[in-house]
């Protein structure tokens, strides 16, 4: 079939019949209001279990997600490849454009998305793949404020009362182990995992986390005290005796809730970013770990590990859709983190002789 709109879409789905029945949840982020109508009583529970620290109470939405579970279009859609991004391998997504809309296909699992200004729709083996359908909530958080000005980076961050730090990873990565270990820096508050909006207002830099929890992999848990648990004993056992270049390798993801490891109070997705740390160690290296002070004007190419691209859902305030042909600029990367400092990480990776630094970086001054 060939010219399908999104209204053929809509009708063929029925979003608002299906959910109309839907107690909706309303999350918050940075002002903007997502509400969710979920048809699956037992998603619903996840994703209110996944998003409690930004239930918000019933509010006019800025967007709705309607996740419609196994519904199914009635006609065929033909849908293409979205190449994935250099050194990732395999089909992922596909996308089918539409006048004014996107669909999307996550290819391994076969659920579909509608993106599209007034509507935002999950269908398929939603149930099955909670993730997924969390993850495409968030999208609506990160679209929204890159809309607005705002650039998506690759980092996890942190901050106190009075300091911000992003952390992205070039080869060898641990931005996760990294933040989670400055966890327990004495007021820190955790911030984002993996996505960071950033935009420069002027007077200072702010910085904006999504809702996503860490999904950390075994090398990290098994090398923090404060996670054993999250993975069955035998498990982790097993984990413990593979050797570190195997281990390294193992493609597990767990999610970790932050509440229930560090405490009630320890999640702000807002923060003024102040510092950077870029991890460009390696675990060939024999060197000292060292951060040393850089200039992103000076060392673009450290910009590699920070910028990330919108990806298939996003569509720009002119109506088009990112495509994976599309370029990012970078400088609107240098624009957005000018005052903030940046520095190099490089050498071993010693999670330890970082975290001093991190203690250094964040802790009280004097």
């Amino acid at each position: 079939m060939t010219g399908i709109s999104v209204q053929d879409v809509v009708d063929a789905l029925g979003p608002m019949r299906a959910t109309r029945a839907c107690d909706p949840v309303c999350l918050t982020v940075g002002g903007f209001v997502v509400e969710v109508r979920c048809t699956s009583n037992a998603l619903l529970a996840e994703l209110l279990r996944y998003f409690q620290h930004v239930i918000s109470a019933p509010a006019r939405p800025d967007m709705t997600v309607h996740v419609l579970g196994d519904a199914e279009l009635p006609f065929a859609v033909d849908y293409q490849d979205w190449a994935r991004e250099p050194g990732k391998s395999g089909r992922k997504d596909a996308i089918f454009d539409l006048e004014n809309g996107r669909l999307v296909q996550k290819v391994r699992t076969g659920v579909q998305f509608l993106q599209a200004p007034d509507w935002a729709i999950a269908f398929g083996p939603t149930e099955d793949h909670p993730n997924q359908v969390i993850n495409f909530v968030n999208t609506q958080i990160l679209n929204h404020f890159q809309r607005g000005g705002w650039v998506a980076c690759h980092a996890a961050a942190v901050r106190t009362t009075t300091k911000g730090l992003a952390i992205s990873g070039l080869s060898g990565g641990g931005k996760s182990t990294t933040m989670l270990r400055l966890m327990e820096v004495a007021g820190t508050q955790y911030v984002t995992n993996d996505r960071l909006l950033v935009r420069n207002a002027g007077d200072r830099v702010d910085a904006l986390g999504v809702p996503k929890l860490p999904r950390i992999n075994p090398g990290t848990i098994i090398t923090n005290e404060r996670l054993s648990g999250l993975i069955d004993e035998e498990r982790e056992e097993e984990l413990r005796n593979m050797e570190p270049d195997e281990l390294w390798h193992v493609e597990e993801k767990y999610d970790l809730f932050i509440d229930d490891i560090y405490g009630p109070g320890r999640i702000s997705h807002e923060a003024q970013l102040t510092d950077f740390w870029v991890l460009n160690w390696s675990r060939h290296s024999t060197a000292p770990t060292e951060v040393t002070e850089v200039g992103l004007n000076e060392r673009p190419d450290l910009l590699s590990a920070i910028v990330k691209s919108p990806g298939p859902f996003y569509q720009a305030p002119t109506g088009s859709f990112w495509t994976d042909r599309s370029e990012l600029d970078p400088q609107t990367y240098l624009d957005a983190l000018k005052g903030v400092q940046v520095w190099e990480v490089t050498g071993q990776i010693d999670f330890d002789a970082l975290f001093n630094a991190g203690c250094a970086l964040l802790g009280p001054t004097p």
